[in-house]
């Protein structure tokens, strides 16, 4: 089947696949007739170096003189098809669940979506689909969804088509499974448009063979997560936020999210509290990296958590410091006397930290408390009945 020109490529890599690995790359010059088809050879132990030298000129092969990982093929291939000057690059696996028969969708979406990252999107509920793959499947559509803020249906899919162009502006530093994740989330971070695609998936537990190590992989894919969640906190999370508040205008957010529907008065109110608790407790740092995660945990108003943090903004922390001190001193008396703002230095706080630090904590707990009670008290008598 002769496909549009998109100046796109089939990329196949493979490990010990002897026994799909024929069929998975018939069906690809059968259904992407005309495209490079690129197969990267993971120093795979069977017969697959000469079920590939039997294609001879019609398939462009890399090995890797031992097993690197799939990451570390997708990596290479990637680098030879933008030397080759390809835009885009489907990925197939070579274990036989994926059909080439699908191809032709990739393409028509490309088409339609120029500059997308296209993404196959399993069924993972039909009959035969391993519970391991189903609960990892899961398992990383949360956490994608958290680090980029977009919901997908399927994000361990290897049936994928890649743009090619942002890839030679990104640093990739996995070589294992986690690769496909790192990649689709850094492609997010840069706004690259993300499409899911329906296609079929097949799971023949007679010739399909895994190399996915749960205990391993899953560890490998834990500590990559907890990287890119603290990348999300620290850089991307504030961005993206400043990006919406800059486009929709502050006020206008604020004002929607106080009164839309779908949420009652005491879910805003909490949000609006613990906002003011974490925008006061003496965490300096690293309030907004306990407090949203948090607050997404607990199902708050992000926006109304995030508005009443801003209480501690730099022109206010100097008397935040100095009433935490003094409300401090209501419980403990040990430290030395602060009476005034000029005595009120990074010295004396480190001489008064247990007074501080007490003290910033009841003070967080009451100015929550009572902006609790207060938003509640205003969003009962001034939100719209529903």
């Amino acid at each position: 089947m002769t496909l549009p020109d998109i100046q796109c490529c089939v990329i196949i890599p493979t490990y010990n696949n002897r026994n799909t690995l024929r069929r998975v790359i018939d069906g690809v010059l059968r259904y992407a007739s005309g495209q490079e088809v690129i197969v990267v050879n993971d120093g795979s132990t069977d017969d697959t170096a000469s079920i590939l030298a039997g294609y001879g000129a019609r398939i462009r092969v890399l090995d890797n003189a031992v097993n690197k990982g799939k990451g570390f093929s997708l990596r290479k291939a990637f680098a030879e098809a933008i030397r080759l000057g390809f835009e885009n690059a489907i990925t197939i696996d070579s274990d036989g669940q994926h059909l080439p028969s699908d191809i032709p969708l990739f393409i028509d979406a490309a088409i339609q979506n120029p500059g997308a990252l296209l993404m196959g999107s399993r069924n993972m509920e039909q009959e035969g689909v391993p519970g391991k793959s189903s609960f990892g499947n899961k398992f990383s559509n949360f956490w994608f969804k958290f680090e980029t803020g977009l919901t997908l249906p399927d994000t361990q899919t290897g049936f994928r088509l890649y743009p090619l162009g942002p890839l030679k502006r990104m640093s990739l530093f996995t070589t294992k499974f986690e690769t496909e994740i790192e990649v689709i989330v850094k492609m997010a971070w840069k706004d690259v448009p993300i499409v899911p695609i329906n296609i079929q998936v097949i799971y023949d537990k007679n010739e399909r063979v895994t190399h996915f190590r749960p205990f391993r992989d899953f560890t490998r894919i834990s500590i990559l997560n907890t990287w890119l969640v603290t990348l999300t906190l620290v850089y991307y999370l504030p961005r993206r936020l400043f990006r919406y508040i800059r486009k929709k205008g502050l006020w206008k957010i604020i004002r929607e999210e106080a009164v839309k529907p779908g949420e009652s008065n005491l879910s805003k109110a909490r949000s609006v509290g613990f906002g003011f608790f974490m925008g006061i407790v003496p965490i300096w740092g690293f309030q907004l990296m306990v407090g949203i995660p948090m607050s997404i945990v607990f199902r708050m108003n992000k926006v109304l958590f995030l508005t009443a943090a801003h209480i501690s903004i730099p022109p206010a922390i100097p008397f935040i410091i100095y009433a935490s001190y003094k409300f401090g001193g209501l419980f403990y008396r040990n430290g030395a006397e602060i009476t005034s703002f000029e005595n009120l230095t990074l010295e004396s706080i480190h001489v008064n930290f247990v007074q501080y630090f007490l003290g910033g904590t009841l003070l967080a707990a009451a100015v929550g408390a009572a902006g609790f009670v207060v938003s509640l008290m205003l969003l009962t008598l001034l939100r719209p009945k529903r």
